[in-house]
Parts: C-alpha cells; structure tokens; sequence
C-alpha cells in the first residue's frame, strides 16, 4: 500500500500571514500576554501548537476583563465587525490585525456599495466569522445566504443589487444565485446588477488540482476541523471526484478495516489544515497499517 500527501494542500497564504503574524507577536519579549478573539483558524490541532507557545483564546465578552497593560490582541483572519475595533479603541487594549488582506478588501467592497444604496446579497453562511464581520460594515441590512433557496425570499428584486460571496465558498453555487438573480431582476440588468466573485482564488485553483489528487487515488482522507467552512466545501469536491473519500480529524479517526483493501490511498485538507499535521496522519497511519502482528 502507498500512502500519499497532497503537494497542494495546506495553508493558503492569508492563514500563513495569520499564522507568521501570531508567531512574532509571541516571540516578542515585551508581551506578557498574546490573545486572540476567536479561534486563530478552524483547526483544534494547529491551536493546541500555539498555545503550548502561550496563546490564549478568547471571546468577545472576555474583553471587558482584558489588561490593557499587558495585553495584545490578534484579530484574526476571518476579521471583526466595526464594533470591534470601536470597543478595543476604548477600552485602550492594543491589538493586532491579522484579518486577511482579502477578506480586507470584500470588506471595503461590502461597505462601498452599502453606502451607495445597493443592495447587498451575501453567499455564505449567517453566522460565519467572515460573514459577521461583513455584515457589520453594512449594519446588517443584507441578504444572506449559504443556498439559492434560502436567498430566494430575501432578495428584493426591484433593488439594484451586488452580489458577492464569503471568500471560503464554492464557485457552483454562487454563479447558480448569479444566473437566478440575472433572470429574475425587475429592472434594467446592465446597469442595476453589480456580481463580484469574491471566493479565494486559492482555493478556487486547489478545486481543480484537488479533483485529479482525488481521481489519482483508490482513496482519500480529508482532514479538517469540524467547524471549518472550506473544509466542508472542499471535501464535497472530493466525494464527487472519489466516492471513497472520508472525513476525518484526527488519525484515530480512521477505522483501519474500512482502508485496509486499497492500494493507495491520498491525504489532503482544508486550508486551514496545516501541512505538518497531513505529514504526522500519514506517520501514524503508517505505524498503525505496518506494525509488526503478534
């Protein structure tokens, strides 16, 4: 049997400038205390790494009890609302932005429109880390949705609209709300009807290489943190180019008797699963499938 790691999977880089950011920030003498609002990124095992390095998480209601004096705050890549940055000003606590330059530039994007008085049609999920902080640069006057049939209600069709998308979705299902609204706008589409694709070029180019990764393989195991959107995206890509793909995350995660018949099996991730620890299932796996029987 042979075991293989995607070369494509890993990081993509507003997590490894998240990442690179925290790192130095932790390094630095002068701070006593390092925490970030939320979690850094959707994966147990790369927060448990940073926080053997003292990182703390914490959430919005703990910054009442923050020490200003000692204390630094990571905003993290998904980014925050305005109402953040507006309690961290007056609350004096000295933070850190470590939002993703691209989520950064939907933000602006969202919030130009807003003020502009289009309407603003969000494909992604309500409660998503992202999704709240763009809600918050238009005062939570959009639409949001993570399907088609959930946005169909919202929208009103006799609005000049601009949709868009969190950055961590699937091309299928924004073009599929593009070609509805496109079709179903009560006025004049050319100049009332605004679409930008604002899904991360990364992980739009990992879809294709990550189809092949799965087509070249008997099997697949997808490692992602439970929470992690792109993780969830991803892996259906995965089911559909290889019916035998399973989720998982962590190693003892995998029931050996369900891999054991395949000759090779693929190893891959979300981008917010970190290289090192596809390496270490791999290891694990390895020991596990090759040990020596009594």
């Amino acid at each position: 049997m042979k075991i293989l790691v995607d070369d494509n999977a890993g990081f993509c880089w507003g997590v490894v400038q998240t990442i690179d950011k925290v790192e130095q920030i932790l390094s630095e003498k002068s701070v006593q205390n390092c925490c970030v609002l939320g979690e850094i990124i959707h994966n147990p095992h790369e927060i448990k790494r940073l926080e053997k390095k003292k990182l703390v998480t914490i959430e919005h209601e703990d910054l009442a009890k923050v020490d200003p004096n000692t204390t630094t705050v990571i905003i993290r890549a998904h980014g925050e609302p305005p109402e953040t940055y507006n309690i961290l000003k007056k609350l004096k606590i000295p933070f850190v932005d470590a939002t993703c330059p691209l989520v950064k530039k939907l933000q602006e994007l969202v919030e130009s429109y807003y003020k502009d008085g289009w309407q603003i049609v969000i494909y992604g999920k309500y409660e998503h880390a992202e999704v709240i902080g763009l809600r918050g640069v238009c005062r939570n006057e959009c639409c949001v949705g993570k399907t088609l049939e959930e946005l169909k209600s919202k929208i009103d069709f006799s609005k000049k609209t601009m949709l868009c998308s969190q950055t961590t979705m699937d091309t299928a299902g924004l073009l599929s709300i593009k070609k509805y609204i496109e079709e179903h706008l009560e006025i004049e589409l050319a100049s009332n009807f605004i679409f930008k694709n604002t899904i991360c070029k990364f992980v739009t180019s990992r879809e294709k290489k990550l189809r092949e990764f799965a087509k070249n393989n008997e099997m697949i195991i997808f490692v992602a943190g439970h929470n992690s959107s792109n993780g969830k995206v991803l892996f259906r890509i995965c089911q559909e180019a290889n019916k035998n793909t399973i989720f998982i995350e962590d190693s003892t995660d995998i029931d050996l008797e369900e891999i054991k018949n395949f000759n090779n099996i693929g190893i891959t991730g979300a981008t917010s699963t970190p290289k090192w620890f596809l390496e270490k299932i791999k290891k694990e796996l390895e020991m596990r499938l090759f040990e020596p029987q009594e």
